[in-house]
């Protein structure tokens, strides 16, 4: 069982090049990810007296999905989530096309100073 846990680490980290914990997508760290929801590295809540939330702590500690083909935080899977109960798969799959052949029509033309 140890031995499996290893091997799945290290397909893990093999995946992202060794690099540190981040997300595929976003490269936020897990510390990042749960201060974006409002919460400090150890799960309490970051200012919780000012927002009345004293009895809530972010009990699942494990922010990041591993199981997949590459980490993605949960920033990035609710993000993902709204764009398919949306229906705008078909729109990310054009975005990212362009993204890949037109990188240059893309950015704004230069301003002129």
């Amino acid at each position: 069982m140890t031995e499996e846990i290893e091997d799945e680490f290290q397909n893990y980290f093999d995946a992202v090049g060794n690099g540190p914990d981040r997300c595929y997508l976003c490269r936020r760290t897990p510390a990042e990810v749960k201060f974006f929801f409002g919460f400090d590295e150890d799960g309490e809540p970051l200012d919780a007296a000012q927002h009345g939330i004293e009895d809530i702590v972010l009990e699942k500690m494990d922010i990041m999905s591993y199981r997949g083909e590459r980490p993605v935080c949960a920033v990035c899977q609710l993000n993902m989530d709204a764009i398919a109960l949306l229906d705008e798969m078909p729109v990310l799959r054009e975005l990212s096309r362009q993204m890949r052949e037109e990188r240059e029509r893309l950015w704004p033309p230069p301003t002129e100073t």
